[in-house]
């Protein structure tokens, strides 16, 4: 590892987890985690970061035009979205007596996902 390089951190954000976003113009909206790009430490969240693409006509889109697709967002604008308290929390990695890891949530300690 270089000098000034630090070691990136594998958060707890899964595909298809419900997040919530915590800054930037999509702040408060929630959504459906699509993909997960860990080298990049951004994630596709189902609706949210709307951006407008200029496509030419092609064999899956005869018209062309202007079509709106998510673009990434990075993760340290997201929270897990709790839906018993109905908002993002912070979590925790706990191990169960038969050795699972679990998410859980650290206001309520309720297992998440």
């Amino acid at each position: 590892m270089k000098v000034n390089q630090r070691k990136k951190s594998r958060p707890t954000i899964r595909r298809e987890d419900t997040v919530i976003v915590i800054s930037g113009k999509e702040k408060g909206r929630t959504g459906r985690v699509l993909t997960v790009d860990w080298k990049r430490e951004r994630l596709l969240i189902e609706g949210v970061n709307m951006v407008t693409r200029h496509t030419k006509p092609n064999a899956t889109n005869q018209q062309g035009g202007m079509i709106k697709v998510e673009a990434p967002i990075h993760y340290s604008n997201v929270q897990l979205y709790n839906p018993t308290l109905k908002r993002g929390v912070r979590t925790k990695m706990q191990t169960s007596d038969a050795g699972v890891k679990n998410r859980v949530c650290v206001k309520s300690g309720e297992v998440l996902g």
